[in-house]
């Protein structure tokens, strides 16, 4: 089965890692999608964050990276992906995932979503408070991979 791991990854951190390792060892194929938002600015370019993640995936051979913009269940559908991956942090978490859930499934019978909750040691990790930290000097390393860590302090203390 193909299943779909949304997220804007901007940038990928050790939660989502753990993620992406758990949800490929129950899927055949997992497409890890990274979200062009033309609403939000990212960080880091598209590409930028597709060869952050090609990089901490590149041992799992089940595991492909792509971007996309628009419907997630159409980009699901053009793959032909059953299921769609989702990491929890917390309750708040919950609720907007759960409304997301309920509304592409109403805009696809045919597609799932599922809820993993991210391990204990990175529930308080986010894109968010890495980027806060990394803005102000502060010592973000053992939240993401070695991959982001130059590339993330570039983008705050060139």
């Amino acid at each position: 089965m193909t299943a779909i791991y949304p997220g804007s990854f901007d940038p990928i951190t050790f939660g989502h890692k753990d993620i992406i390792k758990r949800a490929a060892d129950f899927t055949d194929k997992l497409i890890v999608a990274v979200l062009e938002n033309p609403d939000k600015t990212a960080l880091f370019t598209v590409e930028e964050r597709i060869t952050h993640i090609k990089h901490i995936t590149k041992d799992m051979e089940n595991v492909h990276v792509e971007s996309f913009s628009g419907l997630l269940v159409d980009f699901a559908k053009k793959h032909d992906a059953k299921l769609i991956v989702r990491g929890l942090r917390a309750l708040t978490d919950f609720e907007y995932e759960f409304q997301m859930a309920l509304a592409n499934r109403e805009l696809s019978t045919n597609i799932e979503t599922i809820f993993i909750p991210t391990s204990i040691q990175h529930l308080f990790i986010s894109s968010s408070v890495v980027k806060e930290i990394a803005k102000f000097g502060g010592d973000f390393a053992s939240f993401v991979p070695d991959v982001v860590i130059e590339d993330l302090m570039n983008k705050y203390h060139r």
